[in-house]
């Protein structure tokens, strides 16, 4: 790659912050320490206070290194993309500002790149550990694939930390880089676009170090909602993406549910809107039976006075905390 006609780095390292000083040291200085020298690190700071500002400033002196400063959104795929533009590696390695890297986590994984012709992206294995850096007992990916991987995606059988990811920066640009219209689930949504282009490789070294701070799986769980319409803006550009004609009827079905799921969660407060959904959804769903199972029930939920929902809703839930249901 070049830009202007000067040669461009090998690996463009994507890092986002927002504050965090203490853990933001560790994760610069794990870049600083990789055993392949050729990278350049774009930090993107999402208008962090003072003492941080500071931090940055004195790094923008370093000739790998450029400092871009944003007005704080809270939004981290905008953020990521703002350093993406910026980048002029012939990959991406995204690493998150309270993570880190082992030394040779660049190096290994590129090196396993060129050997899989074909493979344009690649994640490793990695450590779980605990706001004070100290390992914890739970895995941090359930089983590891290599190769074709959408269909395990959808089906959330794998699991890929982003501070493991190296990506082709043409690959990444090629499928829009990070939806900015999602606050959640913005990376799973790219690992899928990524994978419906390109097999994946996976270096089965622990050669990230992912922080995981307490209450944090709790405070996911709050956001529910926002991940399932994030997972249905994901399905929607996959059901275009997705070549394989094995994978296509998965995601189609798969489409067709979260667009139940979408209409039924709108009913409840917007009854256009979920009829909206539904109209979207039924030229992509109708040849599945429970597909129609699902709409009939919820034209009724549309139809029905909402005072009549709110009683048999107080009935159902009487029903079950008398029958012992949690």
């Amino acid at each position: 790659m070049t830009t202007h006609g000067t040669p461009g780095p090998a690996v463009s390292v994507i890092l986002p912050t927002f504050n965090r000083l203490k853990y933001l040291r560790s994760a610069i200085a794990s870049v600083f320490a990789q055993t392949l020298p050729d990278w350049e690190l774009v930090i993107a700071d999402d208008g962090s206070e003072r003492e941080i500002r500071a931090y940055l400033r004195g790094l923008a002196s370093e000739p790998r290194v450029s400092v871009i400063w944003l007005p704080h959104s809270g939004n981290p795929a905008a953020v990521r993309n703002c350093a993406m533009r910026h980048a002029r590696g012939d990959y991406l390695a995204f690493l998150d500002s309270d993570d880190e890297w082992l030394p040779q986590k660049l190096e290994r994984q590129l090196g396993a790149l060129k050997v899989c012709t074909g493979r344009r992206w690649s994640y490793t294995d990695s450590i779980i550990i605990d706001a004070n850096g100290e390992p914890c007992a739970q895995a941090a990916i359930r089983v590891p694939h290599r190769g074709a991987i959408l269909e395990l995606l959808l089906l959330h059988q794998v699991s890929i930390w982003t501070p493991t990811v190296i990506a082709e920066r043409r690959l990444v640009l090629e499928v829009g880089g990070f939806d900015e219209q999602l606050l959640l689930f913005e990376d799973y949504d790219l690992w899928m676009r990524l994978a419906c282009r390109s097999e994946i490789d996976f270096v089965d070294e622990p050669l990230a170090r992912i922080r995981r701070f307490h209450g944090q799986h709790h405070g996911e769980a709050d956001h529910g909602d926002a991940m399932r319409a994030g997972r249905h803006r994901a399905l929607q550009k996959v059901r275009h993406l997705a070549t394989d004609p094995r994978v296509q009827p998965l995601v189609q079905r798969l489409y067709a549910h979260s667009a139940l799921d979408q209409a039924s969660l709108r009913a409840n407060t917007d009854r256009l809107a979920a009829a909206a959904i539904l109209l979207r959804g039924c030229a992509a769903s109708w040849r599945y039976m429970d597909w129609w199972a699902g709409v009939a029930y919820l034209l009724l939920k549309l139809a029905a006075p909402r005072g009549l929902l709110s009683v048999y809703r107080r009935s159902r839930l009487r029903r079950r905390s008398l029958s012992g249901w949690s």
